[in-house]
């Protein structure tokens, strides 16, 4: 892996996760204010990839009900008071730091750090061809409902709900 490393996201690293996202997800827009949001919200759950002050990377969750999506370039306005399900919104890198090796590490770290807090599931929307990733990350596709699908043709066509429990069996398998 290169010099960069996980931390917890602070206000001040804002610009360099809109510049990640305006990279990696140019179809998918999002306002500067729904990142804000997200920080000021849940904090916890929001992680850069950066060396010295320059943001590579991001990731970024918070509580959600499952079965729903957060509609994209939207303010949440608050978050559940359950902490047992989870959303993972973003991760994302730039193209110089992709195929390193630094998604395992805090997918694996949110998962830990949740579980340890009693969440049960993280769900998430796989978009950019992104599935067989996520299967590789422990999350399994889960179908929806008509209201699912109409929110779901927001991110793409190849978008697809998935979720990844976090106690007992998933799929005959630990959870891990």
């Amino acid at each position: 892996m290169s010099g960069f490393a996980w931390r917890p996201m602070r206000p001040a690293d804002i610009d360099g996760v809109v510049d990640v996202a305006r990279v990696a997800f140019p179809d998918h827009f999002e306002a500067r204010e729904c990142f804000e949001e997200r920080l000021a919200l849940f904090p916890q759950g929001c992680f850069v990839l950066a060396s010295d002050e320059e943001v590579k990377g991001y990731l970024i969750a918070y509580p959600w009900a499952l079965g729903s999506v957060p509609p994209l370039n939207s303010l949440l306005g608050g978050l559940p008071e359950t902490r047992a399900e989870f959303y993972l919104h973003d991760l994302a890198f730039h193209p110089h730091v992709r195929g390193q090796g630094h998604a395992r590490p805090i997918v694996e770290r949110l998962a830990a750090e949740l579980r340890a807090a009693g969440a049960e599931r993280i769900a998430l929307v796989s978009v950019n061809d992104s599935l067989a990733f996520w299967r590789g990350m422990g999350f399994e596709p889960v179908s929806g409902d008509e209201a699912m699908r109409r929110k779901l043709e927001s991110y793409g066509g190849d978008s697809t709900y998935m979720m990844r429990k976090l106690r007992g069996a998933a799929n005959g398998a630990p959870a891990s």
